[in-house]
């Protein structure tokens, strides 16, 4: 079996509050795990069980850069038997994670995939947001250059009029201030923007205002924190 492993969405996410006993006792039964950032899975795999000999282990890297003809072999030990864990470095993997690559690869070897549960900051944020939780879309990273920026949120904008429809989108944490700046420029004054930094973390902020009220309060402290953004006209 493939075992799709949540991990934590910070370093100072509680394991208790986000961490089912159960993913515990399926993660000290997997020896081969494939991995967005081997650092990372260490020591996620550390904090879920400090028991764990990480030295055992056989952790493989699973990337963007990882070529899809490549993950056949990586995935040799499950097509023999072994169970096999597939980690994001942060959050759910397959959710704007290469790991959805692997997943793709393993239903077309006929081996068998499980999700196991854990935190998911899109799903958090969005039940936090009090919008629309039964039309939305998430886009994952917008456009970088201003002009395609600019018509892309007023493309989605109209999608989210029309169809009440709640946008979700992600941002590289250094780019959020620039990315909120262009959000009160170019969003109408009555849509709603909530901003979601660092989701089930100890310095968890989840806050929807309108477009109008967050130009009067200002940039948020984002201190380059993983941040979900998400908007409904």
């Amino acid at each position: 079996m493939v075992y799709l492993i949540p991990t934590f969405l910070g370093d100072n996410s509680s394991a208790e509050k986000t961490m089912p006993t159960y993913n515990i006792s399926v993660i000290r039964g997997i020896r081969y795990f494939l991995v967005e950032d081997i650092r990372t899975a260490r020591r996620h795999l550390k904090r879920m069980d400090n028991n764990i000999d990480i030295d055992q282990l056989d952790i493989k890297q699973l990337n963007k850069e990882t070529k899809i003809e490549e993950i056949a072999e990586l995935l040799s030990p499950a097509k023999k038997g072994e169970d096999m864990g597939i980690m994001s470095e942060a959050g759910c993997p397959g959710i704007a994670d290469p790991g959805a690559l692997a997943v793709e690869v393993a239903h077309k070897m006929g081996i068998q995939v499980v999700p196991l549960i854990g935190p998911s900051s899109i799903l958090l944020a969005l039940m936090a947001s009090g919008m629309n939780g039964q039309n939305f879309a998430f886009i994952g990273y917008l456009p970088v250059e201003k002009n395609e920026l600019d018509k892309c949120l007023r493309r989605i904008e109209e999608r989210s009029l029309k169809e009440h429809q709640t946008q979700l989108f992600i941002e590289t944490p250094y780019r959020n201030e620039r990315l909120f700046s262009d959000l009160i420029r170019v969003l109408r004054p009555q849509t709603r923007l909530c901003i979601a930094t660092d989701v089930a973390c100890d310095t968890e902020t989840i806050t929807t205002l309108t477009i109008n009220e967050w130009k009067e309060r200002g940039i948020p402290d984002f201190k380059k924190r993983p941040t979900i953004f998400l908007f409904t006209a």
